[in-house]
């Protein structure tokens, strides 16, 4: 039976409180707040610097069993070496991100605009990604990447192509893995849109299809600026229980 993961980029937002989080919840149970609603979460954190060991235990502690999360790989790795010799920064974040243990399911490593096309880094990376016991998505953010040779490397390796409304609404992409990662960043990217109705019946419809492919599907919304993530990712959940 595929998966369907739906959740928020993040939980830890001040602007939520009021209208997702209760105005009396200490901050210190958010998390346990959020996981009550969602399945998963996706954290961009450890994208601008690494936690500590026990703060991902922490995390783990503080989620019910059946709840994942979704980690967005460091910068260091995507933007700075731009995939040059990464084996040694990725043990060190895979060290402390696996004591997430089995709630850890997909890392996402999100790509520069600026970081052009370079099929040799690309190998050697998914290369040594297969080392490690979780699922992989590539968020390309220059068009230059999606071309057949990459498609096909990703195929060979397992790794998707996650599914952005934003930049370049690089976003109907082939699957090439056993999964299906989508993001929303709110329309036009900017973070605090609201999406319309007519947006999320399109992405239930989509979703639809990717499971009844046997496909499992996590799909976060990152359009929290404004508080609408939780809202929208509720509506889309409401839609898949409904349609």
């Amino acid at each position: 039976m595929p998966d369907l993961r739906v959740g928020c980029s993040g939980f830890s937002y001040r602007q939520w409180k009021g209208n997702f989080y209760p105005e009396d919840l200490s901050p210190k149970q958010w998390l346990r707040y959020y996981a009550t609603v969602f399945n998963a979460v996706e954290l961009n954190v450890t994208f601008y610097r690494l936690p500590l060991a026990r703060t991902f235990e922490q995390w783990y502690g503080e989620t019910p069993t059946g709840f994942v999360f979704l980690l967005k790989g460091s910068r260091y790795i995507t933007h700075i070496r731009r995939l040059l010799d990464p084996r040694e920064p990725l043990e060190t974040f895979f060290e402390r991100a696996l004591r997430l243990q089995d709630k850890l399911k997909v890392v996402l490593w999100q790509f520069s605009p600026g970081f052009g096309i370079n099929k040799e880094r690309l190998k050697k990376f998914l290369a040594l990604l297969k080392k490690y016991p979780v699922r992989n998505t590539l968020e390309f953010r220059n068009r230059n990447w999606i071309t057949d040779e990459v498609i096909g490397l990703c195929r060979d390796h397992d790794v998707s192509l996650c599914m952005a409304d934003w930049p370049e609404f690089i976003d109907d992409l082939p699957t090439t893995a056993d999964f299906v990662y989508m993001r929303r960043h709110g329309e036009g990217g900017d973070y605090a849109s609201d999406y319309p109705k007519a947006a999320l019946v399109t992405d239930a419809e989509r979703i639809r299809k990717y499971l009844t492919a046997g496909k499992d599907v996590y799909i976060c919304f990152n359009n929290d600026a404004r508080g609408f993530a939780p809202k929208n990712a509720r509506e889309l959940m409401e839609l898949l229980k409904t349609g």
